[in-house]
């Protein structure tokens, strides 16, 4: 009988010092995550909206709704089942829609479109209410008043600001000032009767909407205005212009805070913590969580496409889910667990492991519980979407010969540059421990110089660009100087032929040279705190 031929143990790098503080735990808690591509030909996702709250002496009828637009449709969620529930698409064939938004009742949608028309819907029937089209231009906001269900507000590419009264046939007020298109706007908290908006003519702009006319103040940019956004105290105003967010006071009439965390275009602002974290999308793909107080970053998430849209979606008292569209058409709905569902959780993962370990009937016994006949099909078709988690169960019968990942049945077969090879190739989770993994092996048994020597100019690059990536992490700070010491002493005769290499090199010597420089400044304070130690215990002597 063959004996069984044991996997290649997986390195385990010592954990490094905790970098998670209790609120980026909180925000990556947010986990639950379901992915949906609400359009049919992957148009971008523009606009995420809640209804505004009801006034503190009401409650809320909205049902738990909100609206994502895309393309030429404007698709309802329901936040408890993260489903659609209505489908809106009764826009023009060539039409594109903007800025969907539920009235705080749930029963009237509102979206602008690229013809410069404003339609609201009837949410039940989807049946069209109202029509008007006195914009000339692409109408990019329709957005509802907070208090008063029949007022809305429109921002168009025609440079004007509108109000509009929902049993009127036109608009109530015009506002004219701004020099080029308008692409956000919204109302200011009530009772206020400001409305603010911003405008690729690099202002943000505020109006009074009980008068037409001129606006009442100005704030100067020097980028065009993506979003805005009021903070609730409606004494504050958060304006995206470019990479950076402005905090504008209103009182003091200048901007206050200038944040510049993101690398790219910031396209969208949302509130969380009743106020008091800010979540901002950016064209870089990371969403930043800032404090509202001394506006620093305490929190992030990175996504795999442009961020043009975002909302944080709360549920009676707390933050339930957050939704991210993206350029690709993708939409992220996070679902943040409440205590129960991470206690159901739990008790299933310990159930399937008691399964899975063939322990089922003493979990059985200290739950106190029976299971009838059939368990074993229904607990395999549980629903368990959004969950992330995949169960695979493989036997390994003895005498069965397990070559596990490619490049490990090419390293029992002595094709160490092969395995190598393999091993840079792989894209999946566990790839930089695989890596790890088999460099440690080659060092173990003398293979590395054969693995390394007779390479090509483009199979010598991932080499390279792996020391460069990990020749600062101290953990392995001795292998990739063994691999990179191998390398340079393989290939050093042959620098000059190729720009590629070449390039790798330099940038292989500027990392060298910082992390010298930082372990010189390092040793440089270790001997100031050594002589002030030093100095103190003398004192205590004497």
């Amino acid at each position: 009988m063959a004996a069984e031929v044991q996997l290649l143990q997986p390195v385990k790098l010592p954990k490094g010092p905790a970098t998670l503080t209790s609120e980026q735990k909180y925000w990556n808690s947010f986990a639950s995550e379901l992915r949906l591509d609400p359009s049919q030909h992957s148009s971008p996702i523009t606009h995420i909206s809640i209804p505004p709250p009801p006034p503190s002496n009401q409650l809320s009828t909205s049902q738990d709704l909100f609206a994502v637009t895309t393309g030429s449709r404007v698709q309802i969620f329901s936040s408890k089942t993260r489903k659609v529930v209505k489908n809106i698409s009764r826009f023009g064939v060539d039409d594109i829609a903007y800025s969907g938004n539920i009235r705080r009742d749930g029963r009237i949608l509102v979206a602008g479109g690229e013809s410069g028309a404003i339609q609201a819907f009837d949410v039940k029937s989807r049946a069209i209410l109202k029509t008007w089209k006195e914009h000339k231009q692409p109408v990019w906001v329709a957005q509802w008043h907070p208090s008063e269900l029949t007022s809305l507000m429109s921002c168009s590419d025609d440079r004007t600001v509108r109000l509009w009264d929902l049993p009127s046939d036109r608009s109530v007020a015009t506002f004219h000032g701004h020099q080029d298109y308008v692409r956000s706007g919204t109302f200011m908290p009530a009772p206020s009767p400001l409305m603010v908006s911003g405008s690729y003519d690099q202002t943000v702009r505020l109006w009074d909407s009980r008068t037409g006319g001129k606006a009442v103040m100005v704030f100067k940019h020097a980028a065009p205005i993506e979003t805005v956004l009021p903070m609730p105290s409606g004494t504050a105003i958060l304006a995206a212009s470019d990479n950076t967010i402005s905090v504008l006071d209103i009182i003091a009439a200048k901007p206050i805070h200038m944040l510049r965390n993101h690398q790219k275009t910031v396209t969208a602002l949302s509130l969380a913590n009743n106020g008091e974290r800010l979540l901002s999308g950016a064209l870089d793909g990371h969403v930043k969580v800032f404090e509202t107080t001394g506006w620093n970053v305490v929190g992030g998430i990175k996504y795999p496409s442009p961020i043009l849209s975002l909302s944080v979606i709360p549920s009676q008292k707390e933050d339930k889910h957050i939704a991210v569209g993206m350029q690709s058409g993708l939409l992220s709905i996070k679902t943040h667990l409440s205590g129960e569902q991470k206690q159901q959780t739990r008790e299933r993962e310990k159930e399937m492991k008691a399964l899975m370990d063939g322990n089922i009937e003493d979990y059985d016994r200290s739950k106190k519980r029976k299971r009838g006949a059939g368990w074993d099909k229904r607990m395999r078709g549980k629903d368990y979407t959004g969950e992330t988690a995949d169960i695979v169960i493989e036997g390994n019968a003895r005498g069965k010969i397990t070559t596990g990942k490619p490049w490990a049945h090419a390293l029992r077969s002595a094709q160490y540059a092969k395995a190598l090879d393999l091993v840079f190739d792989s894209t999946d989770s566990t790839a930089r421990a695989q890596t790890l993994s088999l460099l440690t092996a080659l060092r173990h048994r003398s293979a590395l110089r054969l693995a390394l020597q007779n390479r090509d100019e483009v199979s010598l690059q991932p080499i390279l660009r792996w020391i460069i990536k990990n020749i600062s992490d101290y953990r392995v700070t001795q292998l990739t100087t063994d691999v990179a010491l191998q390398v340079l002493d393989l290939y050093s005769e042959q620098l000059g032929r190729s720009e590629e290499i070449d390039g790798l090199v330099d940038a292989l010597t500027q990392r060298v040279n910082v992390l010298v420089e930082a372990s010189e400044s390092a040793w440089k304070v270790l001997g100031m705190v050594d002589g002030l130690t030093s100095g103190g215990m003398d004192d205590l002597e004497g």
